[in-house]
């Protein structure tokens, strides 16, 4: 515990808050680019640049520009890029066979960047939902979402885009005992080196709604998916999560969404010692960018701040569509020193 301060006049807290130059030098937390992991919406065809109306400032992009903004990415510095696809509805079905095509449209996407920018990393969710009929993370059959039939699948979606050139496999779904089935997998296939980012405490979250827009999964949804994802009531439950997914494997843990549970990540750092990320979701972002646009609060600010919350309760990394934003308004800055 801080020891105590001396009274009043001896102590003036505001010494240290007077000037600039004396605020960066008693500053406890950083942001820096080096934190930053940018999910970005790949979308089929060609010259497509989709605005996402949910997410203001977000786009779908053609396979022929993701090389473009991983160029963007790589030169701003930053070290990894999350894709996800805008799945066409015809090639969804009840098995989700779509996502272990080594063809599918994510593959592809991760092939490319990989042939452009060989040296950022590319992270890809493995769970079913952007590919699966039902609009859930594992297959549904008379309502029920089946957890032990879902491992298969996953098994095939992780060693294609393993295979694919992914670097990082983010297990999203919330199926119990995945992250084992992947990592063995992993392990026989010659895929030793693949790191496994697991969404271990992935709660049931209103934030979620822009997203399933950007992916195209709205009103596929049948249902909810309580049943797997985490009640937000819930904290000891969580590290009990993370203390799964550690020990079946995984690298990495993440909490998500990220603000409404920084307490989580809090406890989730202290507790392991882990890696520990948060994903800034997409509620989180269409909120503070609707704000901003109606000039409700300033934007820039809201950004630098709600991301240094993240840095403040102990995450290693986050996941935020402000990815390149940020990190462009970090390279201007050093610039200007």
């Amino acid at each position: 515990m801080p020891h105590p301060a001396a009274p009043f006049p001896m102590t003036r807290p505001r010494r240290l808050r007077r000037t600039d130059w004396m605020r960066r030098l008693v500053r406890e937390t950083r942001l820096s680019v080096d934190d930053l992991i940018w999910p970005v919406f790949v979308v089929d065809g060609e010259n497509q640049r989709q605005p996402i109306p949910s997410m203001p400032g977000v786009e779908r992009v053609s396979l022929d520009l993701i090389g473009q903004l991983a160029n963007d990415a790589a030169g701003l510095g930053i070290p990894c890029m999350a894709l996800f696809p805008y799945t066409d509805p015809s090639v969804k079905t009840p098995e989700a066979e779509e996502a272990w095509n080594p063809d599918n449209l994510v593959n592809r996407a991760t092939r490319e960047v990989k042939r452009q920018v060989p040296d950022i990393g590319i992270m890809l969710d493995v769970a079913l939902d952007p590919y699966n009929s039902d609009g859930h993370d594992g297959l549904v059959r008379d309502g029920v979402i089946l957890n032990d039939e879902t491992l298969m699948a996953l098994e095939k979606q992780a060693l294609a885009q393993a295979e694919a050139g992914a670097d990082i496999l983010g297990p999203s779904d919330m199926m119990d005992g995945r992250v084992a089935i992947i990592r063995q997998a992993l392990e026989q296939n010659d895929f030793s080196d693949v790191a496994i980012l697991s969404y271990a405490a992935k709660y049931a979250s209103a934030f979620y709604g822009p997203f399933r827009d950007a992916v195209g999964a709205t009103g596929a949804l049948k249902g909810d998916k309580k049943t797997y994802q985490m009640d937000p009531a819930n904290t000891d439950e969580a590290l009990r999560e993370v203390a799964i997914d550690l020990s079946e494997g995984a690298d990495m843990v993440m909490v998500k969404p990220g603000l409404p549970y920084l307490d989580i990540c809090s406890r989730v750092k202290r507790e392991f010692g882990v890696p520990t990320y948060a994903y800034q979701v997409s509620g989180e972002y269409a909120m503070i960018q609707a704000a901003a646009q109606n000039g409700w609060i300033d934007g820039q600010r809201a950004m630098l701040e709600s991301l240094g919350a993240f840095k403040r309760a102990g995450c290693d990394g986050i996941l935020t569509y402000f990815a390149r934003e940020v990190a462009t308004l970090m390279a201007e800055e050093a610039a200007e020193l």
